[in-house]
Formats: structure tokens, C-alpha cells, sequence
């Protein structure tokens, strides 16, 4: 629970300030990192006409009040993507973030609803690549905050190990007893009641209009998240592709998607794409998703049509958001999320 006192407070502030000066070094060295590598540092807007389009995103809402009086629909970012891709558009190639994101209906020892991104794009380059600067990240958060062992809930990993490597398809097969692969269709999607068959006998509890999505991401979260992470980090990748909207398919196999999510003691760490740069398969899907939205939470977000045009002309890339707070989280010690974030929201 959070402390009864307020976090300003000078003895609350006194016991916080350690993992926030441990914050403000990591700040900097990752900036270092990412300058000695070409990459230049933006600044996107926070203020968006869509905040992105995934279901189970909430945004804040507000309203911009032109001259003339008229108000027009605008919502905080829940991250910096699509403006981000239109910097790729533009001809930027190798650019990072320090962004604010916010996310409604979020709070917890993991979630608060202003929360920092560091987010990373490389035009031309393999998504395999933002593989290897996980592991380097990882290693200049120890290096920086002097921490061998990152540690959350009884979970431990050494950030110095190389990660490991599962697909999505393995980890189901070894955590949940699940063939993954049997349940999807050519394409990607799922069968939804052959995965709902597997996961009953697996001990998972559905609800008859639990999707293909909903039944994937209770198997994840129940079976197989507790175990990535420990030890060493994970590298989950290769989602089906009906699980990754923003991520292109595997040309191998295109049931698959270029995704993987970085996982330390537990905690996601990093969700990474190789980016999806066809502007009607990005509608289709985008289009899915808010109406996925629409089913479950009775409202949808509007798709942002200035970023489908910039897919139009954006070269091939690979791009990733990694939880800021969350590394200093797992550099520092920290049980919460408030205790790293300077000033927490009551």
C-alpha cells in the first residue's frame, strides 16, 4: 500500500530520495548511451489526435478550443508512436524519447497513470538488433546504480547474463502445457474455442465471451509471466500475429509476428516491433482493435490518419518502448512505482 503520509513529506521524501538521485544518474547515462550510438534525442507532442488504438488502452480525454471558438476531441498519448513513425517519415533514422505516457484505469505497484518511456527507433535495421540493446541497457543500469542482482517479489536476475531467447509457441508449450501453434489459422488469428479447450484443461477460468485475445493474455499473465525473467532476462518473442497490431509479419511465417517483450524477474520490462509499415493492413487492424474496444468498454478512439499516410513513405524499421520507471524499479530495489516517480500522483 501506498505510505499514509504524503510523498512530500520530508521523512517519506528522505527514505524515496536515494532510488530518485539513482533515477536522475540513469537518466543521464542512457542519454550517453544513446548519443555514443548516432542517436539523436526528440521531443514529440503529448497532446494527440488519437492516443493510440489499443483495446484495452484507456486515455484521458480532452478538448482544444480553436480561436473561433470550436472544440475539437484530443487526447493525452498513451506512448509516442505514431508520432515518432512520422519522424521516421520525415527522414530521422536512428531517434530516442524520454516521453511521458498516460494511461487511465491503471494503478498499482507496476502502473501509474503518468508514467516515463523510453522509446527507440532504428530505420533500416532488424528488430533482432533492439535485442541486443535490451541486454546492453540492462548492464548500464547495474553498472550505473552498482546493483548486481535485480530483485522484485522474490524474483531475482542477473542483468549482467545475456537474456534468454523463447518464442511465444514454446513458452505456452512449456509453462502451460499448450500447442499454441494447433490453435492459430493460416493467417494468424486464432481458434478461439480450440485455445479455450486448452487452457480449461491447462486450469485457466473463462468467461463464455472471452475472446481468442482475452483467453492468449490470461495464459500469459497466470502461467507464463512468473516464470520469464528469473535468473536471467527473457526475451519472449515471435507473438501470433494477431497479437501484434503495430508489428509486421514474419516473412518466414507469417502466422507470426516481429514482436518480442522483455521480461526481468517477472516484470515487462519492453514491448518491441518490427514495424508495420503497410497503411491498409494498419487500418484493418487499428479498425479491429477499436472495435474490440467498442465491444468491451462501449467507447473507441479515432484513428489518427495524418500517421497511416506517413506508413505510406516510412522506410522499414524496428522500434521499441521500454517502462523507464520500472528499470529504475528493478536498479534500485523498489517495491512501487511511486517510489521512483519525483512527484507521484495522489
Amino acid at each position: 500500500m501506498p505510505n499514509a503520509s504524503p510523498w512530500w513529506t520530508p521523512h517519506v521524501h528522505a527514505d524515496r530520495r536515494p532510488a530518485l538521485l539513482a533515477r536522475g544518474r540513469l537518466t543521464a547515462a542512457l542519454r550517453g548511451w544513446f548519443a555514443a550510438r548516432d542517436f539523436l534525442e526528440v521531443e514529440t507532442a503529448a497532446l494527440q489526435v488519437s492516443p493510440g488504438n489499443e483495446a484495452h488502452l484507456h486515455a484521458f480525454a480532452t478538448g482544444l478550443i480553436g480561436p473561433d471558438g470550436a472544440q475539437m476531441p484530443r487526447y493525452l498519448r498513451t506512448s509516442p508512436e505514431f508520432a515518432c513513425k512520422k519522424l521516421l517519415a520525415a527522414g530521422e533514422t536512428r531517434i530516442f524519447e524520454f516521453a511521458k505516457a498516460f494511461r487511465n484505469r491503471e494503478r498499482g505497484a507496476l502502473h501509474h497513470p503518468e508514467f516515463t518511456l523510453v522509446e527507440w527507433y532504428r530505420a533500416g535495421e532488424s528488430y533482432e538488433v533492439l535485442m541486443a540493446d535490451c541486454a546492453a541497457i540492462l548492464a548500464e543500469a547495474a553498472r550505473v546504480t552498482g546493483i548486481r542482482e535485480f530483485a522484485f517479489r522474490g524474483r531475482t536476475a542477473d542483468p549482467l547474463k545475456e537474456p534468454e531467447r523463447l518464442s511465444v509457441s514454446d513458452a505456452f508449450t512449456r509453462y502451460a502445457g499448450i500447442d499454441l501453434t494447433a490453435t492459430l489459422t493460416e493467417d494468424g488469428e486464432g481458434d478461439r474455442d480450440a485455445l479455450a479447450e486448452a487452457a480449461q484443461r491447462a486450469g485457466i477460468r473463462l468467461a463464455d465471451d472471452d475472446t481468442f485475445g482475452d483467453i492468449f493474455s490470461r495464459v500469459l499473465v497466470e502461467k507464463i509471466e512468473p516464470k520469464l525473467g528469473n535468473g536471467r532476462a527473457t526475451i519472449l518473442d515471435a507473438y501470433p500475429a494477431g497479437q501484434a497490431a503495430l508489428a509486421r509479419r514474419n516473412p518466414a511465417d507469417p502466422r507470426f509476428a516481429e514482436r518480442f517483450e522483455l521480461y526481468v524477474c517477472g516484470v515487462e520490462l519492453a514491448n518491441a516491433f518490427g514495424e508495420l509499415t503497410d497503411p491498409a493492413e494498419q487500418r484493418v487492424r487499428l479498425e479491429a482493435e477499436m472495435a474490440e474496444k467498442q465491444r468491451r468498454y462501449g467507447e473507441r478512439y479515432p484513428v489518427d490518419e495524418d500517421f497511416l499516410a506517413a506508413l505510406a513513405i516510412m522506410p522499414p524499421a524496428s522500434g521499441i518502448a521500454l517502462g523507464f520507471d520500472r528499470l529504475v524499479m528493478l536498479a534500485t530495489g523498489a517495491s512501487r512505482i511511486d517510489q521512483v516517480i519525483w512527484t507521484p500522483i495522489a
